[in-house]
């Protein structure tokens, strides 16, 4: 007697998923971290460009001869280089030190200047990435040790 072998059903897809909804899983996750890399991208970008203006400001205040020139310098190479930086913010801050303008001749002495941008990011529609944020940057400029006193 020869075994007759049981007819087989036709394979079933066991995967549980329609291919639909897999790839709107993947295209999204894709998206998101595109999203991510160019926030990041920019958040970088920015707070290169502020070091780049706080650096700026400090050196054009180290060049100025009083502490109120130097404060004034400041604050227009900042405000000046935050617009050519590309840079858009909502609220800017220039703190310049000019106390080592009361150093006495010969003694080494420097300027340092703070500035802080708050630049907008509900563009980037990232969620829990925050409508702003607040970059800062803090420059220290040498002044010089035999400076003229005016």
């Amino acid at each position: 007697m020869t075994r007759v072998p049981a007819p087989r059903l036709p394979a079933r897809d066991e995967r549980g998923g329609s291919p639909a909804v897999e790839a709107l899983l993947i295209v999204s996750s894709i998206v998101l971290l595109l999203s991510l890399a160019t926030a990041g991208y920019r958040i970088a970008m920015a707070e290169a460009a502020v070091d780049g203006v706080a650096s700026a400001a400090a050196r054009a205040a180290s060049l100025a001869r009083t502490a109120g020139q130097a404060r004034s310098d400041a604050h227009q190479v900042a405000n000046s280089s935050l617009g050519t930086a590309g840079l858009t913010c909502t609220s800017t801050s220039v703190d310049v030190d000019t106390s080592g303008f009361s150093v006495p001749v010969g003694r080494p002495a420097s300027v340092a200047v703070s500035v802080s941008c708050q630049t907008p990011l509900q563009d980037l529609l990232i969620p829990g990435l925050g409508e702003s944020r607040t970059l800062s940057a803090r420059s220290v400029s040498p002044l010089d040790t035999y400076r003229e006193r005016q």
